[in-house]
């Protein structure tokens, strides 16, 4: 392996350093290790994988969604129409019964 002779300086907050360095005491490795392997564990393309299949999820979830909702408003469109028929018929006056019409004529 060669020696690692160059430098890469990273920002950090003073917690981080210090969360960083703990880790790297905990295992037992230098802290220039620790970030080195950290660095090449990381893979974009899992991550942005990992984000896609997550965004999927969501799309598939709001489309369902969206579905559901759709379905409520056309129940309540309909059930607004019963109702309003039902209104309409109740605010009618009553029609008389056919027998009654020719009881009253003859008296």
């Amino acid at each position: 392996m060669a020696a690692a002779v160059e430098r890469i300086v990273v920002q950090a907050t003073s917690q981080d350093k210090k969360a960083i360095a703990a880790k790297a005491k905990r295992l037992d490795l230098p802290v220039s290790e620790l970030m080195r392997r950290g660095a090449f564990a990381y893979e974009a393309k899992e991550a942005d994988q990992e984000l896609g299949v997550l965004a999927d999820a969501a799309r598939d979830a709001a489309d369902r969604a969206g579905a559901a909702i759709d379905d409520a408003l056309n129940f309540i469109e309909a059930s607004n129409k019963r109702i309003a028929a039902m209104e309409a018929k109740a605010s009618r006056p009553p029609k008389p019964a056919p027998g009654r019409a020719a009881v009253r004529k003859a008296a």
